[in-house]
């Protein structure tokens, strides 16, 4: 993913999207789209920007901005230096494009929202090197996507034909900002106010919106990538004792459950623990079955996965952050037909297949069940309840709903209905 070229010019550009395949029949195409993402397109596993663009790429030009962040963490944070150390490392790359066919932009910016001297100055940045950017790549009265409410102070200003808003996470209740609550709200609020459709990615969030002019954007996953498991297995993963219990994303302070996961450790020494992906060093988790093995390159996930025996989600159960997440993670973990045991996350509790611990003692039983009684029936219900939620099927949708935007036709019959949320409240108690 990390490969890239840097800027030709807006010639080439125009040539190599004229040089493109443009399929008559996919719902949008010959489109400019900008879009504030709230990741780093180098240093994260893609989320739903990054699989639902690169799609929309093979039709469309498409500008990624990497996240210009929620504001700094305070400064007494262990993580403070080394999220400034990666910041820097990107915006030395500042515009790239990438082989998925997007350009990718990180631009320099002032983190300080606190400040309205800094938001102005940023502003005035953010603008200058966007309005640039879009000369040189050609981006004319674009499709704005936001994915982070930081970014509404300039949403309204790169002559957007269409403004949409994605919403991800319980921003306000981000526990890795030093950025006030009333702040986010604020610019939360201005951000659903202004835009045509509030794209909610988690059911949770969807269905506690009072935005009218919502729209349900469920998680997908890559399916054949993580259904069909090559034969080869990485030696850091190979050299581990079996049983695994396998993690595979970000391992934050806020989100882990760290007294569940050296509890099951202290009690099941036979069973390791492998984490998979960046960790905070927050965590200090140390025990001779937890293991560490850092960042994965997305390419090489699958050939993680086939060393995992269960695939576990151990959140923080009482985080409110969290509670709102819906974890592509899961449907990559069930497109496996690994077993899977997860905390009580929203998101999931209907979903075929999933064991939900609400206990660490549950937890322990419910992998001991995992071991010892997983059928080829079970395995084949949890990729069933994934295999139709593909990127692809996502990327058209998203195509599909800004197209009847652009041409100004009702979407009122888009919006999603769900089970009253207090029946499914009910299954957390």
């Amino acid at each position: 993913m990390n490969s890239a070229h840097s800027v030709p010019g807006p010639v080439t550009v125009e040539s190599e999207f004229a040089a493109s395949p443009q399929p008559p029949d996919y719902p949008l195409s010959g489109q400019s789209i900008v879009c504030f993402a709230g990741e780093d397109w180098w240093y994260h596993h893609p989320h739903s920007k990054n699989h639902i663009l690169q799609r929309l790429a093979g039709h469309n030009r498409v500008l990624f901005v990497n996240s210009i962040s929620m504001g700094l963490p305070s400064i007494s944070s262990p993580d403070f230096f080394q999220k400034i150390r990666r910041k820097l490392r990107s915006y030395l790359r500042w515009l790239r494009k990438v082989p998925e066919g997007l350009w990718v932009m990180t631009p320099i910016n002032v983190p300080l929202y606190g400040s309205p001297v800094a938001r102005a100055l940023n502003r005035l940045l953010l603008i200058v090197q966007l309005r640039l950017v879009m000369l040189i790549l050609n981006l004319r009265d674009p499709i704005v996507w936001v994915a982070m409410p930081t970014a509404a102070d300039i949403a309204g200003s790169l002559g957007a034909k269409l403004l949409v808003y994605q919403v991800s996470d319980k921003y306000d209740f981000n526990e890795d900002s030093a950025l006030s609550r009333d702040v986010i709200r604020d610019m939360d609020a201005r951000l659903k106010q202004r835009a045509a459709v509030v794209m909610y990615s988690g059911r949770k969030l969807y269905e506690e919106a009072e935005t009218r002019h919502r729209y349900f954007l469920e998680q997908a996953v890559d399916y054949e990538r993580f259904a069909n498991l090559p034969p080869e297995t990485p030696p850091d993963i190979a050299a581990i004792p079996r049983p695994v219990l396998g993690y595979v994303g970000g391992v934050d302070w806020y989100t882990m459950d760290g007294p569940l996961i050296e509890y099951v450790a202290r009690m099941r020494p036979d069973w390791h623990w492998v984490f998979i992906g960046s960790k905070s060093n927050v965590v200090q988790l140390s025990a001779p079955n937890i293991h560490f093995l850092g960042p994965k390159p997305y390419s090489e996930l699958p050939c993680y996965y086939r060393h995992i025996d269960v695939c576990v989600l151990p959140w923080n159960q009482h985080n409110t952050f969290t509670s709102y997440g819906s974890a592509i993670k899961v449907r990559e973990y069930l497109a496996t037909g690994k077993p899977v045991v997860i905390s009580p996350l929203y998101e999931y509790l209907q979903t075929p297949g999933v064991r939900i611990y609400r206990s660490p003692d549950e937890f322990i039983s419910l992998v001991e069940k995992a071991l010892a009684y997983d059928t080829p029936r079970e395995r084949q219900v949890r990729q069933d309840a994934v295999r139709d939620c593909t990127w692809d099927v996502r990327a058209r949708e998203v195509a599909s709903l800004f197209r009847r935007l652009l041409d100004g036709q009702d979407i009122s019959e888009a919006i999603l209905s769900f089970p009253d949320q207090r029946q499914m409240q009910s299954a957390l108690e």
